[in-house]
């Protein structure tokens, strides 16, 4: 049976490209059949999809990691929770931090199957300005 690979260094160094929209990065540890689910439940299949989509809401945003558990199976999968927040520049220009976030992901083989994302931006997100 092949060695499983570092799980957690995997979500680790995938956030990185994620926060760099290095989307080859991305691409390399992402299965094609991929499912990432956001809050609201939005849905994506796409790192250029995830991409367009934050980018509607951020200027920048970046994650610090706080914690990370990593459960490993038998058969070359884990389950992966990072647990920390989010800082960054909303669109409006305005910095914040501290916003709270858990991602959840599952890897087999090597790659991730899956990301669920939990965070708080909502709560802090500033109201869209009103239409000129």
């Amino acid at each position: 049976m092949a060695e499983m690979p570092d799980a957690e260094a995997l979500v680790r160094d995938f956030l990185a490209a994620v926060e760099r929209r290095d989307a080859g990065a991305c691409q390399a540890v992402m299965a094609p059949a991929i499912v990432m689910t956001f809050p609201s439940g939005v849905r994506h299949a796409d790192i250029q999809a995830l991409f367009a989509s934050s980018g509607k809401r951020y200027r920048a945003v970046a994650k610090t990691i706080e914690q990370v558990d990593v459960l490993e199976g038998g058969d070359s999968t884990a389950i992966v929770y990072c647990f920390g927040t989010l800082y960054g520049t909303w669109m409006t220009g305005e910095a914040f931090s501290g916003i709270r976030f858990i991602d959840r992901f599952e890897i087999r083989g090597g790659l991730i199957t899956r990301q669920d994302v939990w965070n708080d931006s909502a709560i802090f997100r500033p109201a869209a300005p009103p239409p000129a």
